[in-house]
């Protein structure tokens, strides 16, 4: 299983950053160890000072597909998720500096939190998912997928001209504004058009 995540999808976030847009999706890949078992806390490593939630709607994969064309993209996916991609922002702020890659910031064990919970898209306007995270209980992050600058279909199709797509990838596809740090003790909890399908505590 592949976890492939998009990078710099909403220009809200982009801007609070100081990124710049890119010409093309940004995405890089997490190992399947990046993924927390069900049920299991977060403990923050001890090689970061800084890690950082970034709450984001995930595509399942349902089928094998190379170089996709974009008008057949919705034929490779069923369900909808939800997902938090936690970065070592100080790691990565380094490795930016020294125009190295951001594995190590992004890659880390349990760094792809995930749904216990997938919703079929047949019940969804994909134009129109509202997404957010509460962090304490205080919202944190609020995202709609109409403000995404590329779409799911575009991503897969992109994505699938790079790596072949396999049945069960998760594609991780940005997160809006609001990003911030966790603390020892926080829970963050996260909700798809209201429903509560994802909670994660910090340890």
């Amino acid at each position: 299983m592949k976890i492939i995540c998009i990078g710099r999808n909403y220009h809200d976030h982009i801007n609070e950053l100081k990124n710049k847009i890119t010409k093309e999706p940004l995405f890089f890949l997490k190992p399947d160890t990046a993924i927390q078992p069900k049920g299991h806390p977060f403990f923050i490593p001890d090689f970061s000072n800084n890690i950082h939630y970034e709450v984001e709607l995930v595509i399942k994969i349902s089928k094998n597909g190379k170089n996709i064309n974009e008008q057949f993209s919705n034929k490779y996916y069923e369900e909808i998720g939800l997902g938090i991609d936690l970065t070592a922002r100080d790691i990565q702020q380094e490795c930016k500096e020294l125009g190295h890659p951001w594995e190590k910031a992004k890659g880390f064990d349990g760094s792809a939190q995930i749904s216990h919970k997938f919703i079929n898209k047949s019940e969804l306007d994909l134009n129109n998912i509202n997404f957010k995270l509460e962090k304490n209980k205080k919202r944190v992050q609020n995202g709609n997928s109409k403000d995404m600058i590329y779409s799911f279909d575009y991503i897969i199709s992109y994505v699938s001209k790079f790596y072949t797509l396999r049945a069960g990838d998760l594609i991780y596809t940005g997160t809006p504004a609001g990003v911030g740090k966790v603390e020892i003790g926080d829970k963050l909890v996260g909700y798809l058009n209201e429903e509560k399908i994802l909670s994660v505590n910090i340890r």
